[in-house]
């Protein structure tokens, strides 16, 4: 056989892999009778958010670069209120990429000097077969208060051969310098090898102790998926949040225990935030209207703080990435709400601030987004009664 002719049979075989993808829903396994969430957080009184803290994450030595934070609040037990981690080295998809961590301190009120917690060698050894780059941390504690940490690792052809790795903590403490994890699997996610399937949202937290985890399918077509894990993190299941083939990086919010909203990264630059809900607790997903803000290709994340209020950060310049704002709205939400402008996050005439996280820890809000690709940007809000006018 002629060069000519593998080359073509390789071109063709990368064209069936969306259509596979799409074709094996049929055989998915579901989700069966929703689970609500974890207990909501009673709706807080009519407050205002005030930045109270902000600052930067030390980079471990030698890395250049910082991308793709995420962030979450730690067991009461623990001596740390937040974890955040995110993907440290010379560039993004360079082979030096690690996943680097770094803990807030009850007792100092400070961010810990970071520590590089996995990285493509020992990962490779664990799994026993070869990774080339890591990327895209997203962190989750369990029911037994065991740290997950899901990641992307890709082989050749870079993100779009990424898999899903699945890490668990299997240290006997949650101390950063104690901190260690061991694999549970590459979750089985697509016939072709479980290529092209990454992770960047955060998980919603379920009554029973599980969650659901937002991924995306990202080859050819794009289009987000929702996975559902036990208390325990073993994989249970997955469904496809949207039938378009145009919004990936999905977060979540939650007007109820059963009606959650996905809001979505758009793949157009002149388009803007997708929108699909779901009244079953994620057994079944529909489309909706576009949120009306603009999204100009770029990851979104969303927080629902309680029933009454949730937030959403994103980028807000047409066709760039060098603002960074923070919305909100409050009251009964639906795909059509017109949110509100909190606070500008970062913003300058030429740079990048990007890929933002969020978490509520310690009764504050707090943000976390990648500045200007050299490193990671952190906010911490307080939520301050509502000044109004006294009567004359």
């Amino acid at each position: 056989m002629s060069s000519r002719q593998l080359n073509l049979l390789r071109c063709a075989g990368l064209l069936c892999i969306p259509l596979l993808c799409v074709a094996m829903e049929v055989l998915l396994r579901q989700p069966g009778p929703g689970l609500a969430l974890a207990q909501m957080r009673a709706p807080l009184t009519d407050r205002a958010l005030k930045q109270v803290d902000s600052g930067f994450l030390a980079q471990p030595p030698n890395a250049p670069a910082a991308h793709a934070s995420s962030l979450v609040a730690m067991p009461e037990d623990s001596s740390a209120l937040l974890t955040a981690a995110w993907f440290a080295g010379e560039r993004e998809g360079a082979p030096d990429v690690q996943i680097a961590a770094a803990q807030w301190d009850k007792k100092t009120q400070q961010w810990s000097a970071p520590r590089t917690i996995l990285n493509r060698h020992s990962v490779s050894g664990q799994l026993g077969f070869g990774i080339r780059r890591l990327g895209n941390p997203v962190l989750w504690v369990d029911a037994e208060k065991r740290l997950h940490v899901f990641v992307v690792a890709t082989g050749f052809g870079g993100w779009a051969t990424g898999r899903i790795l699945h890490m668990r903590q299997n240290s006997r403490t949650h101390q950063l310098d104690d901190l260690s994890f061991e694999p549970m699997r590459v979750l089985p996610l697509s016939w072709v090898w479980n290529i092209s399937y990454l992770v960047r949202g955060a998980p919603l937290p379920l009554q029973d102790g599980g969650m659901v985890l937002p991924v995306y399918f990202e080859i050819g077509i794009k289009f987000p998926m929702a996975l559902r894990f036990d208390k325990n993190g073993a994989f249970q299941s997955m469904v496809r949040i949207s039938r378009r083939g145009d919004v990936l990086q999905p977060s979540l919010l939650t007007m109820s225990p059963t009606h959650w909203l996905a809001l979505m990264r758009s793949h157009d630059l002149d388009g803007q935030v997708g929108v699909a809900s779901t009244h079953d607790a994620g057994v079944h997903w529909s489309d909706e209207p576009d949120l009306g803000l603009i999204n100009p290709d770029t990851s979104v994340a969303a927080l629902s703080i309680d029933a009454k209020h949730h937030v959403l950060a994103l980028n807000t310049s047409p066709r760039a990435r060098n603002q960074l704002d923070l919305y909100q709205v409050t009251g009964p939400t639906t795909a059509g709400t017109k949110w509100d402008l909190s606070t500008p996050l970062a913003g300058a005439p030429v740079g990048e601030f990007s890929y933002p996280s969020l978490a509520w820890a310690g009764e504050d809000l707090w943000v976390s987004y990648t500045d200007n690709r050299r490193q990671i940007a952190w906010r911490r809000f307080a939520w301050q009664p509502v000044q109004t006018e006294a009567k004359q």
